[in-house]
């Protein structure tokens, strides 16, 4: 394929036909569909709802109009959150991507840095891997925070606050990540050696301040004791993430190398295995002991009552299915492909539930019982659950799904203009 140079980085000189119509770009156009219908969704309801247009309540006030807008007003009708569940699918995809994909990143930096030499060589793919996933949990958060008045995080900044502090971390984080890429695909080897192992040590330092700030977030929320009372919150994000990121990398390992030699092939999947396996001990134990932590309402929610089914899926298919499979195939000691694709997949499932869980059982009460005397109302009209679940509308799901769209094609660009799936040697 014909190349050319700039800025010490070879380029495929491809054309736009071929970089925007191919089977993968197609995939991933289809998915954005859903994520275009979901936009076009949510703007409906937050602005062309009768909520949102009631100007003349005082006026009128015996109009079918206004009773059904104070209607929507009051019991929460209208919207796709609702004020007694605030938080809602758009932040479990939101951590789902972020984390898995500074996982990934995260991972790759710690084999760069210890000189672990079959991850260095996938490095780029890997960490441009990450990084779409990073922007397609962007662009699910940009939907949950209201894109028209979100001028006013930069108007009025709060330091104090963790959904502000993401602002500047992004802006820090992502030009540093396309950095590290710069730096695997360079040929200036000479700029590389200056400054690879800086990069790698602040890059550590970057990755942990997202998982600080990330963790501050949902500690910030007084009122919500699953997230406030689990035990060293940033440290069980950056562990459950690496779960997850070793899922996606295996997945990811079979579309990108399985047409490498076999040995080189088996030896990146024997690891990824090894990894899991580390990962799968770890967050079984760090589960069964956060449980002993957390508020007991939340506890029972989730182990007993409204959340119940979905976290022992989670545990099924994030921790025994896995771990069979691994065992099994360590008594026959071979890497089976079918096996090693379904422990992938039942990781990645499992981890997205677990996301679910977290997000959704966090807001199983609608505020906490702080004075002593029941669940606190919003207002005199509302009814008052002792527990509290909304099921997903369309508009979350749709943008949810277009959501993996961003992030097949924001990797299918990168990968055919710089060959970031190219095996190097470094």
């Amino acid at each position: 394929m014909e190349k050319f140079n700039i800025a010490g980085i070879e380029i495929n000189r491809v054309s736009f036909f071929e970089l925007f119509f191919n089977k993968t770009m197609f995939l991933a156009y289809i998915l954005l569909a859903f994520g275009v219908f979901g936009i076009y969704e949510i703007i409906l309801e937050r602005y062309f709802l009768l909520t949102a247009n009631a100007f003349d309540a005082g006026l009128h006030q015996g109009s079918k109009d206004v009773a059904l807008a104070m209607r929507e007003a009051i019991f929460g009708a209208g919207g796709e959150v609702k004020r007694e569940s605030p938080w809602s699918l758009y932040i479990v995809n939101y951590m789902y991507m972020i984390y898995t994909g500074s996982g990934i990143i995260f991972l790759v930096t710690l084999a760069e840095l210890v000189n672990f030499e079959i991850l260095k060589k996938r490095a780029a793919g890997f960490l441009t891997l990450g990084l779409a996933m990073v922007f397609a949990g962007l662009f699910t958060i940009i939907f949950d925070l209201n894109m028209l008045n979100m001028q006013w995080m930069l108007l009025t900044p709060n330091i104090g606050s963790g959904m502000w502090l993401m602002l500047p971390l992004y802006l820090i984080y992502i030009p540093f990540v396309m950095f590290e890429i710069y730096l695997l695909l360079t040929d200036n080897k000479k700029l590389v050696k200056k400054i690879a192992l800086v990069i790698l040590v602040v890059g550590i330092f970057i990755d942990i301040a997202e998982y600080y700030i990330q963790a501050k977030l949902f500690d910030m929320n007084t009122a919500r004791h699953l997230w406030t009372t689990y035990p060293n919150l940033p440290l069980y994000f950056i562990l459950s993430s690496f779960l997850a990121a070793v899922g996606v990398m295996i997945l990811y390992s079979f579309i990108a190398y399985k047409n490498n030699s076999k040995d080189d092939f088996d030896l990146l999947l024997r690891t990824l295995r090894r990894l899991a396996l580390i990962l799968i001990f770890v967050i079984a134990f760090y589960e069964a002991v956060s449980f002993l932590f957390i508020d007991k309402k939340w506890a029972s929610v989730i182990l007993f009552e409204g959340f119940a089914y979905q976290f022992y899926l989670y545990i099924v298919l994030a921790i025994v299915l896995p771990l069979l499979t691994i065992v099994f195939q360590l008594i026959r000691r071979n890497v089976n492909n079918f096996l090693m694709i379904f422990m992938s997949l039942s990781i990645i499932i499992g981890s997205y539930i677990s996301r679910y869980i977290f997000v959704y059982g966090g807001n199983a009460y609608p505020m906490s019982d702080r004075f002593g005397t029941g669940f606190q109302k919003y207002s005199e009209y509302e009814i008052i659950n002792s527990f509290i679940y909304n099921i997903p509308p369309i508009s979350e799901i749709c943008i949810v799904i277009g959501s993996f769209g961003v992030a097949i094609a924001v990797y299918k660009i990168f990968d055919s203009l710089l060959s970031v799936s190219k095996v190097r040697e470094h």
